[in-house]
């Protein structure tokens, strides 16, 4: 595949062991697992509870990407999903490295809004291990703008007389649903990859919701039993009035509040587009759900393509058979599930199915 056009589509799953995910632990009147986008839906038209929601997953989820420093991470968990991004980012280069084409590139769609994946890429360069060209859309030197055109080129180098060309291997990094790291800059989308971020909500307010949030993490609760918190006009008012600033797609059916962060949301699918419509396509899917229509649709429609060849690596069984009945009617599309009762997380990701010396999985005595 290294002399394919390759293009890769990470979710929230290869993050999991760093940040928390919408995934709640109460569960509906029907018994299913609720989740941030299922109760944002649910409590559109009540106006304290979608408060309470938007300051919940903002404290739990948002506000720990925005503080989020490799340097800091100590527990061994966190350390091993860091370790298994930079695995990844090692095949991908190393999938370069035996491409001959002047233009030596790989896109990495995510739609993660964390910043794992450049702060690796950083810590690869500074290693020195490895040769390659980090490019996240940005061009600039002071202030670095974001643009889809940048997407679109390459770096090489050229013999002292100019006589030899090399391409330099390039990792193209596109955030799909934004990133903390971006902000609205006149028209403009300005990039800087600090983590001196305040957040939104005062202590107060975090004690104030302290109820609500304990009740999603506890198993055993309901939708129903969700607990009520009050507050007036005036406090969710400037919330939303900050909330609303962020550059990052909400867990709901909308998207954007703001236009120029929305404009480029729809530069960077049909991009993805554009790719998976080229000769010799490969795309990669691992930790995504195709919760996003948007993006689910894309794939389908784009799987008409017949040089395009997609595999969807799923966390277990369960989401493997959901997506093999999704996608049926498609014979470029390959499903990859772990053994019953096996969970394929991003170290069995890099282990088994993604790599370039593939282990051949053998079961523990739990598995049999």
């Amino acid at each position: 595949m290294y002399n394919k056009n390759v293009n890769i589509l990470i979710g929230s799953g290869a993050s999991a062991d760093l940040f928390p995910t919408l995934a709640l632990n109460i569960k509906d009147a029907n018994g299913e697992w609720e989740t941030i986008e299922k109760l944002a839906t649910k409590f559109e038209t009540y106006h304290e509870k979608h408060t309470a929601l938007f300051m919940h997953y903002y404290n739990t989820c948002i506000f720990p990407v925005q503080t989020f420093s490799p340097s800091m991470v100590k527990d061994a968990k966190r350390l091993a999903n860091l370790e298994n991004y930079e695995t990844f980012l090692k095949t991908l280069l190393g999938l370069l490295d035996r491409r001959k084409d002047l233009n030596r590139k790989i896109n990495i769609f995510t739609t993660n809004y964390d910043g794992c994946l450049a702060h690796t890429a950083d810590d690869l360069l500074i290693k020195g291990s490895h040769d390659f060209v980090v490019n996240d859309g940005t061009s600039g030197f002071h202030k670095k703008h974001l643009h889809a055109k940048n997407f679109n080129t390459f770096q090489c180098q050229t013999g002292i007389f100019e006589r030899t060309s090399y391409g330099i291997p390039q990792l193209n990094i596109i955030h799909l649903h934004g990133s903390v790291y971006w902000s609205k800059s006149g028209e403009k989308i300005e990039v800087t990859y600090s983590n001196d971020f305040k957040n939104l909500l005062n202590p107060q307010t975090i004690n104030k919701i302290k109820k609500f949030s304990t009740f999603l993490g506890t198993k055993g609760g309901t939708t129903a039993s969700i607990p009520v918190v009050s507050f007036t006009s005036q406090q969710m008012n400037r919330f939303w009035s900050e909330y609303k600033k962020l550059p990052i797609v909400n867990p709901t059916k909308w998207k954007f509040h703001e236009t120029v962060f929305e404009e480029h949301y729809y530069q960077m699918l049909r991009l993805l587009s554009y790719e998976l419509e080229k000769p010799n396509s490969i795309l990669i899917t691992f930790g995504f759900s195709f919760a996003d229509e948007h993006i689910l649709k894309l794939v389908q429609r784009s799987l008409s393509n017949p040089q395009l060849q997609t595999f969807i690596c799923c966390y277990n069984q369960g989401s493997a058979e959901a997506m093999k009945e999704e996608f049926k009617q498609w014979k470029n599309v390959k499903v990859i599930g772990p053994p019953d009762g096996v969970k394929m997380d991003f170290s069995a990701f890099n282990k088994y199915v993604f790599s370039l010396k593939p282990e051949a999985y053998a079961p523990l005595e739990d598995d049999i």
